[in-house]
């Protein structure tokens, strides 16, 4: 038996055009997230499991 599948909604008018700004935004911004600190306790704690090497 087949079921009715529900199109995908479309954005349009002033939200299409704000998702597209923001879209735009966070993309010229991607990679901005400063993961030093994160990067450093995952090493701390590889030490500490002798797993370092890896």
């Amino acid at each position: 038996m087949a079921y009715y599948i529900k199109p995908i909604p479309t954005l349009t008018g002033d939200v299409a055009q704000r998702f597209n700004e923001r879209a735009a935004e966070a993309e010229a911004n991607r990679g901005s997230i400063d993961f030093t600190e994160q990067v450093e306790i995952a090493r701390s704690i590889l030490a500490k499991a002798h797993l370092d090497e890896w």
